[in-house]
């Protein structure tokens, strides 16, 4: 196996894991929203997305119904998830 390749197979897990993750956070702050507890700070849910994130993200806004009033949320998830799609192709496009 070259080198590339295992940097496309940690790149893959990396995304599985952190899109697994993200839609996690989405789900226990709103649980916790509900419950009036300590919730997760919003850089650290945009942060999520912005790490690779955003499918589980903009996913677990529609199935907790979490975030999406919030223009940052409602507008920035969907738009990082973009950005990802874009760099994704771009890198599929050239080979990188």
């Amino acid at each position: 196996m070259t080198f590339g390749q295992i940097l496309i197979i940690i790149a893959i897990i990396w995304l599985i894991l952190i899109n697994l993750i993200a839609f996690a956070a989405y789900g226990i702050d709103k649980r916790k929203a509900v419950k009036g507890q300590w919730r997760i700070p919003e850089a650290t849910l945009i942060g999520l997305a912005l790490a690779g994130g955003p499918v589980g993200a903009y996913a677990g806004m529609k199935v907790f119904h979490h975030k999406t009033k919030h223009a940052k949320f409602a507008i920035g998830v969907p738009v990082i998830m973009a950005a990802w799609i874009a760099a994704v192709i771009f890198l599929l496009i050239h080979n990188v």
